[in-house]
């Protein structure tokens, strides 16, 4: 939850004025080609269009998602499969809970996806957005220690 609201937070800022929004969790993604939904945890949208939706966007620029246990397979492999079928989709970003991660598939002028990996204290890029910002923003108040490993029983 807090890397989700510490990317929430970085994009509204940095779109805040530009005609983009930014949307956090409870806004659906609809893909209509294939007629299905998902509630990515960060969506962006520049296009107009989507101001007369509510609940829902069509054509998103960028879509975000924190990856968990639970969810990292279906993330990574049939949610994108989906999530590619939105031609206004530039950027699909999965952000590990892990450790410092963050990966980018970005959609280049001839339509292939193309793979980008950020680690520690290196800077992020969001081309869609035009968005820049050090790994450490993302992770920000973030502890990486393992909950079991704080809980064991000490010798």
């Amino acid at each position: 939850l807090i890397i989700t609201g510490n990317v929430f937070a970085l994009l509204r800022n940095h779109l805040r004025g530009s005609g983009c929004q930014t949307y956090i969790a409870d806004t659906k993604a609809h893909i209509e080609s294939i007629n299905t939904y998902y509630y990515p945890d960060v969506i962006v949208s520049c296009d107009q269009k989507d101001k007369a939706f509510h609940n829902f966007l069509r054509y998103p620029c960028l879509i975000i998602e924190v990856l968990s246990p639970t969810t990292e397979a279906f993330d990574r492999g049939d949610k994108f499969a989906d999530y590619r079928h939105l031609e206004s989709l530039q950027e699909y970003v999965l952000v590990s809970q892990t450790r410092r991660n963050v990966e980018i598939f970005r959609r280049n002028s001839e339509g292939q996806w193309v793979f980008y990996s950020y680690g520690q204290g290196e800077n992020v890029h969001l081309a869609s957005v035009d968005f820049h910002c050090p790994i450490e923003d993302v992770y920000e108040d973030v502890n990486f220690e393992s909950p079991a490993v704080e809980n064991s029983p000490k010798p």
